[in-house]
This record gives structure tokens, sequence and C-alpha cells, in this order.
């Protein structure tokens, strides 16, 4: 009997769906419509009613039984913005197509083409997440990592066929932080757990990361100049912000280290006069209010299973506000953990100027890993999807980097498949992100970029 009133309750969200102008894109098959395999809600902490709102979608077209398809989880940056944003403009399985009324439209370079695919919206109180009380909105990246963890291990009970499913969790922006700091947490409780109860982490992704600021809020001024978007004497405005920023840190003055980044990144924005910092590229910035319009619907709202008295924005100016004083600490102390307990991709659109490819660099040449100096002797290799230049991959070890080619600081955004076909080849170990000695000369200058 529940099993019959499942299945109905399901049939009636796909007609639902099926009747949302928002959500078809040229009479789709019902089959086809984005209802999320699984979704809801996972509690962060025992006692209490707090919860992170979650959307899973299992695997399209798995290439292996399902009990050893990896999943990957994607946390969005911030802090206090919805991974809402990457599932419906970056790299879920159907895209708002700005253009077409908000339709939705399958996405071709989704990440669970192959993969399973969880979405969190994280810290709580970030997009439909919940949190009890604002006291409990983490102020710092340990209360992160630790409802994190619970949600993730709630998650994996919810089926049998999770527990050994091999994990590994990506992100962007401020989950620059995110991402190693649930990494660390996972590999520190996994030593105290047997194998049953810990959680089957393989490797971490850091997309456009803000990880390790005093030496990332320093690049900003070379990465313009350079670039041609300043001149000699605004690089020299900026260098003398950047110092200032970089001195409250070491003083351990986080609050106003914080506010003397933004004005950092407040210059630079007035100075070049760009669209956005996030892509020196874009006439208009990205669009994230075409998701809040979108999920403003009851309709879209019941059909992902959130709660509908939850009025969706982008980013929470609460949980940002609780976060203030850590945006300015650095987390790279547990890359060089994870970086030798499991693999760790940092991947940058070349374009993005807030977070971009010369900020991340300059932290990870400093990086105390036994590896590091071989790592950056690696040759960087030209990276082809389909004959086509995709970007750049610098490998050894555990470690990659790449640079993705037309892409800002959300790259799944602008090059949907090239991201798509990345992460493939960096979770599988194939093409360029292959084993040294398992690497194909011949291919060595190309991505696989094929579909099964």
């Amino acid at each position: 009997m529940e099993s019959i009133t499942s299945n109905l309750i399901k049939l009636l969200l796909l007609l639902l769906l099926y009747f949302l102008p928002c959500f078809h894109a040229k009479s789709p098959p019902t089959s086809t419509l984005p209802l999320p395999t699984k979704s809801g809600y996972l509690p962060v902490n025992p006692t209490t009613n707090s919860a992170m709102f979650y959307t899973f979608y299992d695997a399209q077209n798995p290439i292996s039984p399902l009990t050893q398809t990896p999943l990957v989880i994607w946390l969005q940056g911030g802090p206090g913005c919805s991974s809402m944003i990457g599932n419906f403009l970056e790299l879920g399985p159907w895209r708002l197509n700005c253009d077409k009324h908000l339709q939705l439209e399958p996405n071709l370079g989704a990440w669970n083409r192959i993969f399973g695919l969880l979405f969190l919206d994280n810290p709580i109180g970030t997009g439909f997440s919940i949190a009890s009380s604002p006291k409990e909105i983490p102020t710092d990246q340990y209360s992160v990592a630790k409802h994190l963890f619970f949600a993730i291990r709630s998650f994996i009970e919810l089926d049998p066929l999770f527990k050994s499913r091999s994990i590994y969790i990506t992100g962007e922006s401020y989950a620059g932080k995110y991402v190693p700091a649930i990494g660390y947490y996972i590999l520190k409780k996994n030593a105290q757990l047997s194998e049953s109860q810990g959680v089957n982490l393989r490797g971490v992704a850091i997309g456009n990361g803000l990880t390790d600021p005093v030496r990332q809020v320093a690049t900003h001024a070379a990465s313009a100049y350079f670039s041609g978007l300043i001149n000699g004497k605004q690089k020299t405005q900026l260098e003398k912000a950047q110092l200032e920023a970089v001195k409250l840190i070491k003083e351990g003055n986080w609050s106003e280290a914080t506010n003397a980044r933004n004005r950092v990144l407040n210059m630079l924005q007035d100075m070049t006069g760009l669209a956005t910092l996030y892509d020196l590229t874009r006439k208009v910035p990205y669009e994230f209010e075409l998701v809040g319009e979108f999920l403003s619907s009851e309709g879209v709202k019941k059909a992902l299973g959130a709660n509908v008295s939850i009025a969706w924005e982008d980013c929470s100016d609460v949980v940002g506000e609780a976060l203030h004083e850590d945006v300015m600490k650095s987390v790279k102390f547990m890359v060089e953990l994870l970086v030798k307990k499991s693999k760790v991709l940092l991947y940058q659109g070349q374009f993005d100027l807030r977070d971009g490819v010369v900020s991340t660099e300059a932290w990870l040449k400093t990086m105390k890993w036994e590896g590091i100096d071989k790592f950056q002797a690696a040759e960087r290799k030209v990276w082809k999807v389909k004959g086509e230049l995709a970007g750049y991959v610098q490998k050894w070890g555990n470690l990659s980097h790449v640079v993705v080619s037309g892409a800002g600081h959300l790259v799944p955004a602008d090059q949907s498949v090239n991201s798509q076909i990345m992460i493939e080849d960096w979770v599988l170990e194939r093409g360029l992100f292959a084993n040294e000695q398992e690497a194909n000369p011949s291919s060595s200058s190309t991505g696989n970029g094929f579909y099964v």
C-alpha cells in the first residue's frame, strides 16, 4: 500500500511539473521532466529542527552498477549562496534558458551524466535550508563541516546502495573553504569510525575558490594590470589596499580584514568598469535572479520537496554576516592533508578576476606537501576537446590544476560540456588525468570527451 501511495504521489508531481510552463522545454516526454531522484531535508543536529535542503539526481547513463557509480556532491559559495544556482544555471540535468521565458532545457554538460549528483544548500539558513535559530548558523568552518558531515551521513542512510559508492565533494567560490573543511573533517572522523560508519571520500574539487585569502588578496592588482585593465598608478593604489588587508589578516583582525578585501574588490570594480569581476569578458553579470523567479513558484517548491513558506534568495545576508569573520581565514592546511589522503582538483575559468588563476597559483606553490616540487616541475599540457582548445592541465600525483578556456567564475555555466568532461576524466582518471604510469603519450594533449 505504501508503495502504491508513493508511486501515486510521484505521478501527481510529474503531472504538476508537466503543466508548469517554466518547467517544460518544447514538449518533453514526461519521463525526462526534471523531478529529482530524491529531494527534501537532511537533519544536521539531533537536538534541533535545523535541516539542510537537498536535491539528488542519480546517473542518467551509468557505466557501472549503481553500487559502484560515484556520487558527486556540489556546494555553492557565498558565503550563503544556494546550490540551486549550481543546479539550474550550471551543472544540473536541466538549465534555465533566460531567452525563453524561464523554460528548463536539458543540460548536455550535466554532471550527473554518468555520476550521481547531490546539491546541498549549505550552511543552514541558505536557500531552502532551515536554521531553527540564527544562533545555530555556523560562524566557522568547523561548524560548517560538522553540519555537512551529519547531513551527508543522513543522505547515505537513505538508500543501502549509497553506502558503497565513492564520494567526491565539489564546489566553487567560497566553497573553496567549505570543500576542504568537510573533506578534512571526514578524514578525521573516518579515523575514529568503523568503515561502515565512515564516508567513502575519494576526492575533492574546488572551482575558482577562496581558500588561502592572505595570498589570494595580494594578487588582484597584478592580475588586472597584466590583463590590461588598469595602469601602473592604479596598480600601485590597489597594492597599497591589498597590503592593508594582508596586515589585518596577520594581526588576526578578521572582521576588518574582510572589510579591507571588500574595499580592494570595490576599487578594482570602479577602476575597470567591468560588468562583473567574475568574468572580464561579460557584458552583463550572471543572471542569478532568474533562479529566484523560477523558485518563487509554490508548485516548483512542492515539486522539489522544499518548504513552501520559505522565500528563496540566491545569497543569504544573514549567513554572510554570520561568517563575516571567517572570510579571511585560510584552510590551506586542510588541502595539504587532503592531497596526501585523496585526490585534489583545483580549476579556474581563465577570465575570473576575483578568485582566478593567478590567485590560486599564489597559494598552491606554498603548499606543505612532499610532492609540491614535482608538481611545480610537471608539464602544463594543452587540453583539447574534439580538436578544440579547452584549457590547460597540470598534474602530478594526487594534485591536478586546470585552467578552463572561455570561462569565468562559474565554469560549468560558461563551459558546460567541457566542465563535464573535466570532472568525469578526473574522477575516472583518464585522459590527461590518468596516473603517470598509465598515461598514453598519444593522447597527452587531448581530453577524452567521449560520450558513453
